[in-house]
């Protein structure tokens, strides 16, 4: 005899109840709320394969509203996955896979990071825009074999994150059918009753978008919910919401419906009654075996993940190449002429000499990288024709082109760098997307998030100082490349002419644990000299760039358009008698995780008159000067002037670089 729907509901109401209350911390609420929903969904809709997580072709679920992420623990053990008892037992204690927030990596089927809200439903607008752009590029006539949905739990406070504006808008626009999103409607968030600070409409709002919208489902409802997602699959060409009222802490008699339960363990006076209430008689963390059985989703999901293997075999069959294709994508690894072809072009770069700003360096790489590399899916905030990342092999997604490679992500800085990370978690593509340095600070957050999942997100930042000139300080970034350097698991890049920024751009292709940001000139810079070597060590992060005979009296360091004012002063002083050593440091997180010998070699410790030059916050560089040393930077924000008259202003002039040189000298 089957079980009650309420009874399996109830087997995660109590593991999240019972997990919260011996960490005595988390939020035990929206897990009891969003249970039902929870089981209909995962029981009888969710495509996955327990035994195997990483399965090409799961369905993709995100818990956006990450604070509940009992709920997720709970149905991952329930239905098979490699997450034991023993660990739900370890709920938010010190290196446990069930830590308070879901963290990528931490256990399997655990698709995205979530916790900062709205970034997961972010997120998995990427995952389904991920999903409808590789099935366009590699499904067949009577071969869908890249066919899933993406699945999303989301809260009040997601809703009122202006993220979720960003990306839903722009699901609607992309006709992101596959993409199904539950709204746990319960009124309730850390302050008490939203109804004094939230009272949008929620359902005319996701109308506005180009949503199917589904309404008022009663989220305690088993077969109403089950009935809203069969609806919401029929419709292939709009994303839907499912509205789903339910009662936070459903369940608990004293504390369901108040903001007592969201984010506080129950007491164990009221977990006592919890179990009463819900008839549920086992001790703590006690499941009965026939509910074990019941919710063992290993199974079917094999067999699930065994028709979809002779789906793809026979798609192998006829269309062997893009079967290929597609398993070389979705590993992550590069085309086996990618190496080769990558360097040839650099080589060639610094062969024929070209004195241009970084950003069009950058465009120029991208040119090249596109033809070797069909899953560089890239994209811009608004600024292509500024960014220059639309490259000529570009073809734009559309709702109508969903084959594209190329993203117009309109003025949504925060909600592109999110999607970036969906798509980067997805597999199949490295997202790359641009706007001006200043506008990271919009999308901070997701930026942060990429490095904290170590996923290969690009992030391309043009207009990288006051060259910026008359904008002025509202688009002059001053602190940003500082706070990306800061950033653990980030590497920045700013380079200094066409050749550096070629290899920024095959060095963060080629990271695969962890995010890159590639930071571009708007102004012309003058191509350097190098030996193979040289160009060979550029990949270091730092290295020799001028070089003296002998042991150097002076060390300049320096990065992108600073570079040309470092070799100028050399140069100058160099005549003059001087051993001046100049080091272009591109990279100093790259820089700083090379051997000791290979730093000391670049940078001797005994050499402490050092001069470092970046128009950035100048603070930074004392790590690398030292107390001795001197740094030519930014301490106060910019003004609007032509660029020429900044640097002069602020001191990036060869007058001044000269007058700081010399003064260490003597």
């Amino acid at each position: 005899m089957s079980l009650d729907p309420k009874t399996l509901a109830n087997a995660v109401r109590m593991l999240s109840v019972d997990a919260v209350q011996q960490a005595n911390s988390g939020h035990p609420g929206a897990p009891m709320g969003m249970a039902d929903i929870a089981e209909v969904l995962w029981r009888h809709h969710l495509k996955h394969n327990p035994t195997d997580p990483t399965w090409i072709n799961r369905d993709r679920f995100v818990l956006s509203n990450g604070h509940g992420s009992m709920l997720l623990y709970s149905l991952l053990h329930l239905t098979g996955y490699d997450l034991p008892l023993a660990e739900l037992k370890q709920f938010r204690q010190l290196h446990s896979k069930t830590p308070g927030h879901p963290e990528y990596g931490y256990a399997p089927g655990i698709e995205t990071t979530t916790g900062p809200l709205g970034q997961g439903i972010a997120n998995a607008v990427g995952m389904a825009l991920a999903e409808k752009t590789l099935a366009a590029q590699f499904n067949k006539p009577g071969h869908d074999i890249v066919d899933h949905y993406t699945y999303a739990f989301m809260g009040d406070g997601c809703l009122m994150e202006g993220i979720s504006h960003e990306v839903c808008s722009l699901a609607g626009t992309l006709e992101l059918g596959k993409l199904i999103a539950f709204w746990d409607d319960n009124g309730i968030s850390i302050d008490g009753h939203v109804d004094g600070w939230f009272t949008d409409d929620t359902p005319a709002r996701f109308r506005a978008y180009g949503w199917q919208v589904i309404d008022a489902v009663d989220g305690h409802d088993p077969q109403a919910i089950d009935r809203a997602i069969k609806e919401a699959k029929k419709d292939q060409q709009r994303p839907t919401l499912i509205c789903c009222k339910t009662i936070i802490g459903y369940g608990s008699p004293n504390k369901s419906g108040s903001h007592d339960c969201h984010g506080a363990p129950l007491g164990k006076d009221e977990v006592t009654k919890v179990r009463e209430l819900l008839h549920w008689p086992h001790a703590p963390f006690e499941i009965p075996q026939d509910i074990y059985q019941a919710w063992d989703g290993k199974a079917q999901g094999q067999l699930v993940q065994k028709q979809w293997n002779q789906q793809f075999a026979a798609y192998q069959e006829v269309f062997p190449q893009e079967a290929a294709e597609l398993l070389r994508r979705s590993a992550g690894t590069l085309t086996a002429d990618w190496a080769d072809k990558a360097n040839a072009y650099i080589a060639d770069l610094q062969a024929n000499p070209a004195n241009i700003a970084s950003r069009q360096a950058s465009q120029k790489a991208l040119n090249e990288y596109a033809k070797i590399l069909p899953e560089l899916l890239g994209g811009s905030a608004d600024l292509a024709p500024s960014n220059l990342t639309r490259h000529t092999s570009a073809l734009d997604v559309s709702a109508e082109t969903p084959q594209g490679n190329y993203m117009h992500y309109g003025v949504r800085e925060f909600g592109m760098s999110a999607i970036m990370n969906g798509i980067t978690l997805h597999g199949g593509f490295i997202p790359y997307g641009g706007t001006f340095l200043m506008f990271m600070e919009y999308a901070r957050n997701a930026v942060r998030m990429a490095a904290l999942m170590k996923q290969r997100s690009i992030f391309v930042y043009t207009h990288d100082s006051i060259g910026l000139g008359e904008d002025g300080p509202t688009h002059q970034p001053v602190e940003q490349l500082a706070s990306l350097r800061l950033t653990p698991n980030m590497e920045t890049w700013r380079p200094c002419d066409q050749v550096e920024s070629a290899v920024a751009w095959k060095a963060a292709i080629e990271r695969q644990n962890g995010p890159s940001a590639l930071i571009f000139s708007r102004q012309a810079l003058t191509q350097q000299p190098r030996t193979t070597q040289q160009v060979s060590d550029i990949e270091r992060g730092g290295y020799t760039l001028l070089d003296c005979d002998g042991t150097p009296e002076l060390i300049i360091l320096a990065t992108g358009s600073e570079v040309g004012l470092a070799v100028n002063a050399a140069n100058t002083l160099s005549a003059e008698g001087k051993k001046v050593r100049v080091v272009s440091l591109p990279c100093t997180e790259r820089f700083d995780k090379q051997t000791a010998e290979y730093r000391e070699q670049v940078l001797p410790k005994a050499i402490r008159a050092r001069l470092a030059i970046e128009a950035s916050v100048a603070d930074y560089w004392q790590r690398y000067t030292g107390l001795d040393g001197t740094v030519i930077g930014m301490t106060s924000f910019g003004e609007s002037a032509p660029a020429e008259q900044l640097f002069k202003l602020f001191g990036f002039s060869d007058e001044n670089v000269l007058s700081k040189a010399r003064e260490l000298l003597s």
